[in-house]
């Protein structure tokens, strides 16, 4: 017998967002009933730009009441870690392709007191987090390569998708599926079908001509319906 679907979370990207007034977009987002914010952190080094610090995030800190995740998108992240936890980020995400002892760098943002998950990009395997799932409240599957926003859905990272939840159920262990790039009305299904029930949505949700709140509601329907497909 197949577990019931993990319930499905909507977690918008503020990469999006007008930079000068983040505080205002988190706000908007709370009010249209997201589940968590994710802040994009990029240091210019692991990826080709540059965007949020500890600075920013903690000025947004207490405009809302919703989780803020971090996306560590940083060469061997360990020095930033600290900050983060102090900026009000309730979860932080690594990508196991920066951290050369990642079991290390898992076990201090838990010592940090915080929740821990690992990122793939899309040419990692599955292979590379194997070892860590009992270390990490969730599993990023990159669907697009890190870095901009805006880009568009990888569709073959749906069996990678598919092959962590099996490894996950197979296991037994209380593990989030999230997925980030591309997400949007015409793909979020494939990939909750797959398995993600974390979904990231930044330009969809942003620009969608109705308003963040039928974004949010419409990407909520859709990856439900396609959980019990």
């Amino acid at each position: 017998m197949s577990p019931a679907p993990r319930s499905v979370e909507i977690a918008p990207s503020v990469l999006p967002a007008d930079f000068a007034n983040l505080g205002d977009a988190c706000v908007e987002l709370e009010k249209a009933g997201v589940d968590r914010i994710q802040w994009d952190v990029m240091d210019g080094n692991f990826v080709p730009n540059l965007t949020f610090g500890a600075d920013v995030i903690a000025s947004c800190r207490p405009l809302v009441e919703v989780p803020f995740e971090a996306h560590l998108m940083v060469t061997e992240p360990t020095w930033i870690l600290d900050t983060m936890v102090e900026a009000g980020c309730r979860l932080l995400i690594v990508h196991a392709e920066a951290c050369r002892h990642l079991h290390s760098t898992l076990g201090r943002i838990r010592d940090l007191g915080a929740a821990a998950a690992v990122a793939l990009n899309p040419a990692t395997p599955v292979e590379a987090v194997e070892h860590v799932l009992d270390l990490v409240e969730m599993v990023l599957v990159m669907t697009v390569n890190p870095g901009f926003g805006g880009q568009a859905y990888i569709p073959t990272m749906e069996p990678k998708i598919a092959q962590l939840r099996r490894l996950v159920v197979e296991r037994g262990l209380d593990v989030d599926i999230e997925v980030d790039g591309g997400i949007g009305p015409a793909t979020i299904a494939g990939a909750a079908a797959a398995g993600a029930n974390v979904l990231v949505a930044g330009s969809s949700l942003f620009r969608d001509p109705e308003g963040k709140a039928h974004a949010v509601t419409e990407l909520r329907e859709l990856a439900t319906r396609a959980q019990g497909a």
